[in-house]
């Protein structure tokens, strides 16, 4: 890869099961809406390059041609929810609109408007909204209409990217009692966000990412009471508590994504770095996940002399 390439996302091997939420945590452009956006292959062609594949019911859609995976699994079966809610609404075309179009546009015609009203109240809201232009609803609203299009078309699996960023605390948690009644339904989702006591509520399994790699990834309770890889271990410091030591955290500042990745990217960062961590960090699999650390050889080797 090009030194003037970034490398967004690496090396990312994840299984989302039927069913199944997953969260993905870390910080601020460390690669959580660029994998969400590369799922439903919404990342530009002419900037972007994307390797691997992506198997959804066993068909890797990945290789599908353009007009097959928009026709049939982009909004039917996979759907995001986008990140900045205003940013998602065209604002010279009311709400009913917009939903009209997506009807449309995926091939249903005539009388649609009872799949519109019900699509609206699955969320919380009154069917007036559909009268109204966007810069007509507040902030918690809006997220709730970019919510009820994601559910429009009833997919499979849906992706929502921070949902309930910039939202106050109450309408915060109308959205998680939500997501939580999808998930009772039986509904996958991947949860993208910076707040983990969110993903505690919603998600099953959880992905830590740093740098563009998933650096540690378990089961929820793994996550949160044995922690693997520094980085997480930080990020779990870094809540605030009503008990306990007061937060702390992680110094330094993420790693440049310039040209090829070589070593742990955390390395700059962690208190516990060590030779072998400037060269390929292994990964480590556990029976639920994974952690990207040679901190984890030194456990199993402490763990097989207590054996």
């Amino acid at each position: 890869m090009s030194e003037h390439h970034v490398h967004a996302v690496h090396d990312v091997d994840l299984v989302i099961r039927e069913g199944e939420s997953i969260g993905i945590a870390g910080e601020s452009a460390c690669g959580k809406s660029t994998l969400g956006l590369s799922l439903i292959r919404m990342l530009d062609g002419h900037t972007a390059e994307t390797d691997g594949s992506i198997v959804f019911d066993g068909k890797d859609i990945l290789q599908m041609p353009e007009p097959e995976f928009d026709d049939t699994y982009r909004w039917r079966r996979i759907s995001m929810i986008f990140q900045g809610a205003m940013n998602s609404l065209d604002p010279v075309f009311t709400i009913h609109e917009q939903f009209a179009e997506i009807l449309a546009r995926h091939g249903h015609i005539g009388d649609c408007e009872e799949l519109i009203v019900r699509a609206v109240r699955s969320v919380g809201l009154d069917e007036g909204v559909l009268a109204k232009y966007p810069h007509e609803l507040s902030g918690g609203m809006k997220q709730r209409v970019v919510i009820a299009m994601a559910l429009l078309l009833k997919p499979q699996f849906v992706i929502a990217d921070e949902p309930t960023t910039a939202l106050d605390v109450l309408v915060q948690a109308q959205i998680i009692s939500m997501l939580k009644s999808l998930k009772e339904q039986g509904m996958s989702f991947m949860l993208i966000t910076h707040d983990l006591a969110v993903l505690s509520e919603i998600a099953d399994t959880i992905g830590v990412m740093y740098g563009g790699q998933i650096v540690e990834f378990g089961s929820s309770q793994e996550i949160y009471t044995n922690p693997r890889h520094p980085y997480t271990q930080g990020l779990l410091r870094s809540i605030p508590t009503l008990k306990g030591k007061p937060p702390s955290y992680i110094r330094g500042s993420p790693p440049a994504l310039f040209g090829e990745p070589s070593g742990c990217r955390f390395a700059d960062r962690c208190p516990h770095v060590m030779e072998q961590c400037t060269r390929s960090p292994p990964k480590f699999k556990t029976d639920t996940g994974y952690a990207m650390c040679w901190l984890e050889e030194e456990h199993d080797e402490q763990a097989g002399q207590r054996a």
